[in-house]
């Protein structure tokens, strides 16, 4: 769920037509978006004006690092990266991560997945904190 009138993702590099990546911003825990398998895998959210992020919330399950990248471009390229993350394994239940942004102002944020505890991933939720 993106608490950003006109926010979307503009990218996601694999899609299943039962779990596609509009899933992530439809405020369902219970849907989600999966990956088709091997790394890295990446989705982008563009918002509909320059915004002030100062946190934001990823529900996953065997999501083990992510990348988040920020661009204040009107287009989806020429990313600069602003944090890293090693996710601990949860067995049974979703990984719900806050992860700081520090105040970072962003037209795009680019979520790339670098490695999984497994082959699949899924991405259930992803909230903006302004």
């Amino acid at each position: 769920m993106i608490d950003s009138p006109g926010a979307q993702i503009v990218l996601a590099s694999s899609s299943d037509e039962n779990h596609p990546p509009g899933n992530i911003t439809d405020g369902n825990i219970k849907t989600f978006w999966m990956t088709t398998g091997m790394f890295p895998q990446e989705f982008i959210f563009r918002f509909a004006e320059t915004t002030n992020i100062s946190a934001v919330t990823v529900d996953s399950y065997n999501v083990k690092h992510l990348k988040i990248e920020k661009n204040t471009s009107p287009s989806a390229a020429q990313f600069e990266p602003v944090v890293e993350k090693e996710l601990e394994r949860t067995e049974g239940h979703l990984q719900s991560n806050i992860i700081s942004l520090n105040g970072s102002s962003a037209t795009h944020l680019r979520f790339i997945i670098t490695e999984g505890y497994d082959h699949f991933i899924a991405v259930h939720r992803v909230s903006v904190k302004n």
